[in-house]
């Protein structure tokens, strides 16, 4: 009777921020286009302690885009100047990700969420692309909707396994990159500028899932990059809940 009463609560996708008032699609809405019967739950104006008890909750943890990671928790505190950053929502994704990690619950992180939880996991960030690394591709696309720049998709990874593609197009509206990547984790989509687009675990073997992706498939319904992606969460996030 208890295991029934479980299989029949609703899948629960906790976003450590829902999107704002943009007039692109929203992270839920997204993700609910994969499966109309996911609840969404927004986390972003809960105190951590209290978004870390919701999210034992849920099933699935998608950390979402916004500003600047602090650079002072990956050792670059001196370059705050250069960074919009919100330290109140640092700290809640922290104690967020420790948590799911701890849980082993999986993880979707896109754009700012991509770069947060490769800090969180031990791994540096590139500052400033432009100023630092490369102008070779812009990755702030004029245009929300438009694909500007090419990424490749690393052959035999999860991420190729489940989009089935080896080279496309995307949007994405972002300034920092991947440095170093935390240990355990792998590139599975590169941009051509080299910048690390992508990364999944080497060996996800006893972990939490985990994907993150630089690019923001909300805004790019026609691409194979897109909801292949939010199917594969929430199919990973079905499989946490029912373990």
């Amino acid at each position: 009777m208890f295991a029934e009463n479980i299989n029949s609560e609703p899948l629960r996708i906790a976003l450590s921020k829902g999107s704002g008032s943009e007039n692109y699609l929203k992270y839920g809405e997204w993700l609910k286009i994969a499966d109309p019967d996911i609840e969404i739950i927004d986390l972003i104006n809960y105190s951590p302690q209290e978004a870390v008890r919701i999210l034992q909750s849920c099933h699935g943890l998608f950390l979402t885009g916004g500003s600047d990671v602090h650079p002072g928790r990956y050792g670059k505190e001196n370059d705050s100047s250069r960074c919009t950053i919100n330290p109140e929502r640092d700290t809640l994704e922290f104690a967020l990700i420790e948590k799911a990690l701890d849980m082993k619950m999986p993880i979707l992180g896109v754009c700012r969420g991509m770069q947060i939880l490769n800090v969180a996991l031990g791994g540096t960030l590139i500052v400033d692309i432009p100023e630092d690394y490369s102008k070779e591709i812009n990755h702030s696309c004029p245009d929300k909707f438009a694909k500007c720049h090419i990424v490749d998709i690393m052959p035999n990874t999860h991420l190729h396994k489940i989009t089935g593609v080896l080279r496309d197009s995307v949007t994405s509206a972002h300034h920092q990159g991947i440095e170093y990547l935390a240990m355990g984790l792998i590139a599975n989509a590169i941009a051509e500028d080299r910048t690390v687009e992508g990364y999944e675990w080497l060996d996800g073997s006893n972990k939490s899932y985990i994907l993150g992706i630089l690019w923001h498939p909300e805004r790019m319904l026609d691409s194979k990059l897109s909801l292949p992606i939010a199917r594969d969460f929430i199919l990973q996030a079905k499989k946490f809940k029912n373990q």
